[in-house]
């Protein structure tokens, strides 16, 4: 049964909230409970001995690389442990990806589940937090709730091991109905974008228009299929980042948020900062300052535009490849790479001549209008409908859909 799906789950879903929900009104954590009732969704979320194996095995081996990694650094902080450490932990992750690319015909891998990426971000997590002295130790069991937190392992947000250790150690939630009614409000908006907005839209525009425009591949036509797909993309995820987050509020944990309005930023910056937030700030902290830190470091370049441009096109290159090894996906990447130094060179621009452009709502209307549109194409590259409307030219039988 996946979670936030069906009916029957949400109807699970709450019958067992219940009693969590009381004895945090009443000052009690009941962990005993919370680990029982997380191990039943897990199992409730897997079907099949392979995947519920490949899950607890996960478990096991990012458990073993970060008490062996928090072992040697004890010791000795020397760099080759900490990138033996990463390269290990995001091993399982890297099979996934690419076995697809090896074997086409066998997609899918023995060693994959349902977020096993946001799983493998909190692991390397905890890594890079070692590494950099903020985490002294990791409790096992405390790692494994950290890791293993049921309403935000498939799609997160995803967490910092220090923020959720402090939430776990408090003996009682003393903002609890704070938390209750903003966990009742997340979980409503939920069932509005997802369920109401998002289901609108994909069964009465994307679906139908998809189909037309691969058929006549028109700019009429990739116009529409590109609104609709880009809004039923925030609708739907939006909305299920909504339900986890709800949950999370209910369990009595404060979890980042996923979505802030996306689609009022005014350029790109500010939109990667508002969405999928939790990834997005992942990425920005160890993939992007990182990759900064050490160029800097090994002074590879010394003019810092070069070294942010280089970093960009780094973090978003990987970023286009976690979402699958498939050329629109890397192309979806460097697009938003592109995006971004663009975004840089204006903003240095307007710096250097200020006056020329007004700062008024009026200017901050068509930022936004032009950053909606350019994000929306983003994601029809993202779609693959390009990589459809090319293999339908090429073999016209072909008239399998995009998976949407």
């Amino acid at each position: 049964m996946q979670p936030y799906e069906s009916p029957l789950y949400f109807i699970i879903l709450g019958i067992c909230l219940l009693p969590l929900v009381i004895g945090h009104l009443f000052g009690k954590k009941w962990m005993t409970y919370q680990v029982i009732f997380t191990i039943i969704f897990l199992y409730i979320g897997f079907s099949g001995s392979v995947t519920l194996f490949s899950f607890v095995g996960f478990g096991i081996w990012q458990t073993i690389l970060i008490k062996l990694y928090n072992f040697y650094r004890k010791r000795s902080n020397q760099m080759f442990p900490f990138i033996l450490s990463v390269i290990l932990s995001i091993a399982p992750l890297a099979i996934v990806k690419i076995s697809p690319v090896i074997n086409s015909s066998h997609p899918s891998s023995i060693f994959g589940f349902l977020g096993i990426s946001y799983l493998s971000f909190r692991s390397i997590n905890v890594i890079m937090d070692l590494r950099d002295g903020l985490v002294k130790e990791v409790s096992t069991l405390n790692f494994l709730y950290f890791l293993f937190f049921f309403p935000t392992y498939t799609s997160g947000p995803i967490d910092r091991y220090r923020r959720f250790e402090k939430e776990l150690k408090q003996k009682e939630i003393k903002n609890y109905p704070v938390l209750l009614n903003k966990g009742i409000f997340s979980l409503f908006l939920g069932f509005l974008y997802k369920f109401i907005i998002g289901y609108l839209i994909d069964t009465h525009i994307l679906h139908e228009m998809a189909i037309r425009a691969t058929i006549h591949p028109t700019f009429l036509n990739m116009l529409i299929v590109m609104y609709a797909y880009g809004f039923y993309l925030f609708f739907d995820f939006a909305g299920y980042s909504l339900f986890a987050v709800g949950v999370s509020y209910l369990m009595g944990y404060d979890v980042p948020i996923n979505f802030d309005k996306p689609f009022l930023s005014r350029n790109i910056k500010e939109f990667w900062n508002r969405w999928h937030m939790s990834l997005s700030f992942w990425f920005r902290d160890f993939v992007y300052m990182r990759l900064v830190y050490f160029i800097m470091k090994k002074k590879l370049m010394k003019n810092t535009i070069a070294i942010s441009n280089v970093a960009y096109i780094g973090l978003f290159g990987l970023m286009g490849i976690w979402h699958g090894v498939t050329w629109y996906y890397i192309l979806y990447g460097f697009y938003h790479a592109a995006l971004m130094i663009l975004t840089d060179v204006w903003l240095r621009w307007k710096k250097k001549h200020k006056g020329l452009i007004p700062e008024n709502k009026l200017m901050d209307w068509i930022s936004r209008i032009l950053l909606i549109h350019a994000v929306l194409f983003s994601f029809l590259i993202f779609s693959g409908m390009f990589d459809f409307a090319i293999k339908h030219y090429i073999n016209p039988s072909r008239m399998n859909l995009p998976n949407f």
